[in-house]
Parts: C-alpha cells; sequence; structure tokens
C-alpha cells in the first residue's frame, strides 16, 4: 500500500534581492511520507521552511523541483487540487484569519455548503465535527465569545467538516496559552484515535512532540532527522546544537546525568523521569 503523502526531492526558492541568484533557499532536496493515521511532527529553527513544506502538502505551494503526491495525485496537476485540498486540510497558526461567519455553526457550514451537499448531511458534519473536537456546546455561539483554544478547537472543526483524511497544523498552537494548546492536542489526538486521521504537526514546542509517531527535523531546508521522538530527543545535545529547545524533561535528564545519576537518554515525559528516579532511589 502506497503512503497518503509523498515528498521526494522538493526544493523551493523564494525571491529575495540579496541572494547571489535573487532567490533564498526555503527547501532544499526534501524527502517525507506520511501514512494513514500517522502523527508526524516537525520542528526546526526559525527559517528552517517548515511552514514552507506545510503548505506544499496540500499544493498552497508547488516546488520548484522535486514531487509531491497526495494519496497518488501529483499537487502539480490542477485537475487534482480539489481533491488534494479535500484530503489535507490545514489549520494555521491564527484561528481569526480561518473564521468567516458570525456563529460557530456556520463557519464549520462553509466548506460543505461550497461543496453543495444537502441541507440533512451538512447539518449532520456541523454537529458531528463539533463534537469530535468538545464543541457541540458552542454551536450558536460567536466566535468573539471564545478563547483563543476554543476558537482553534472551532477551525479544526471546519476542516474536520470537509472530512479529510490528514489534518497539517501549521503552528496550530503557537498564539495559545498552556490550557488552550492542551485543548487542542487533545483533540487532534482524539480524532487520530476515533477517525484514524493522519496528522502533521509544525510546531516549535518541543514538549508537544511526544504525542508524535514520528519527529523529523528540518535545518536549513534539509531534513537531518527523522525518527521516533524518543530516539531524535535521546540526541538532546546535537537537537539544541541546531537552536531547538529541548523538552524540560530531557534538559533535566541531561544535566542528571552529567551529574552522574545513571538514567536513561530517552526519557521524555514527566512521569518517565519521575518512575527513573524511584527505581535508582528504591536500588540504592
Amino acid at each position: 500500500m502506497g503512503h497518503l503523502i509523498e515528498v521526494r526531492g522538493v526544493r523551493f526558492f523564494y525571491p529575495s534581492a540579496g541572494a547571489a541568484e535573487g532567490r533564498r533557499t526555503a527547501l532544499d532536496g526534501v524527502d517525507l511520507t506520511v501514512d494513514e493515521g500517522e502523527w508526524v511532527a516537525v520542528v526546526g529553527a526559525n527559517g528552517s521552511g517548515k511552514s514552507t513544506l506545510a503548505k506544499h502538502l496540500n499544493a498552497l505551494l508547488l516546488p520548484a523541483e522535486g514531487e509531491v503526491r497526495v494519496d497518488g495525485k501529483s499537487t502539480r496537476d490542477p485537475v487534482h487540487l480539489w481533491t488534494i485540498r479535500r484530503t489535507v486540510g490545514m489549520v494555521f497558526q491564527n484561528p481569526d484569519n480561518q473564521i468567516v461567519a458570525s456563529l460557530v455553526e456556520e463557519d464549520v457550514a462553509f466548506g460543505p455548503e461550497n461543496l453543495g451537499l444537502p441541507p440533512e448531511e451538512i447539518r449532520r458534519r456541523i454537529a458531528s465535527s463539533l463534537a469530535a473536537v468538545g464543541m457541540g456546546d458552542f454551536a450558536r455561539r460567536a466566535p468573539y465569545q471564545l478563547s483563543g483554544g476554543q476558537k482553534q478547537r472551532v477551525a479544526i472543526a471546519g476542516v474536520l467538516a470537509m472530512q479529510p483524511r490528514c489534518i497539517v497544523l501549521d503552528e496550530a498552537t503557537a498564539m495559545l496559552d498552556p490550557a488552550g494548546r492542551q485543548e487542542v492536542l487533545q483533540a487532534v489526538e482524539r480524532l487520530r484515535r476515533e477517525r484514524g486521521i493522519a496528522v502533521v504537526m509544525i510546531t516549535h514546542f518541543m514538549d508537544e512532540v511526544a504525542h508524535a509517531d514520528r519527529l523529523v527535523v528540518l535545518s536549513g531546508g534539509r531534513v537531518v532527522a527523522d525518527d521516533s521522538p524518543r530516539a531524535v530527543l535521546a540526541r538532546a545535545e546535537e537537537v539544541a546544537q541546531l537552536g531547538l529547545e529541548v523538552p524540560q524533561v530531557s534538559e533535566l535528564a541531561l544535566e542528571l546525568r552529567r551529574e552522574g545519576l545513571p538514567l536513561p537518554a530517552d526519557l521524555i515525559a514527566p512521569q518517565e523521569l519521575v518512575e527513573a528516579l524511584c527505581r535508582l532511589r528504591s536500588s540504592t
């Protein structure tokens, strides 16, 4: 069975008057795959190409070289554009830029209405999508009455109403407080578990990557790591050299190892560190 998304040898450039060739390389030979139901986190320092890569996954940007395929369809082929964008839904950093209606239920209905679906199907999708993100009781609320985390969940519901097979979250938690970030992460985790939706999360919060099946690290427009979060974060010093902050748990475990405590190198969750310290104490 093929991959849901395939990125092969993709290069992309932005115009830049200051660069020698009049352009700046944003992606430089990127290879990436995403499978059905998989959660892939993508991290990197500012300017590493994260958001540029995200926009390639549903043809908001097209590669200068290489190819992106979604369910076997090339993003270069305009015939497949609508199908690709229904397959891969995008959620951006600022939910206010995606919410277009004066009521929550009207906003979620926007996409299905544009598909020309019958009213009963639209109502079904509104109810199902809002329930999936825990916003069923807010259908008649105005978006301005919602918190940042609630708005972002409505934005996700709007994408869900199009019944995508993958959701790309492009720094979707960046503007939220910790409580709002947790709301969004829990909603996305539930979607993947209950609906089998693939998730690509572009983030700069390293503590969010523990949720993922795979962690992809970009640097200078290239993939420099693609492995489980545990395997990548075990290389804490290498990750820090790329200008990334390792999760606080990993950083604390690294400092404790430097002080001589024989802790595992692949701790990524607070409970794991607590349990490892308890085992050390009980063995002394």
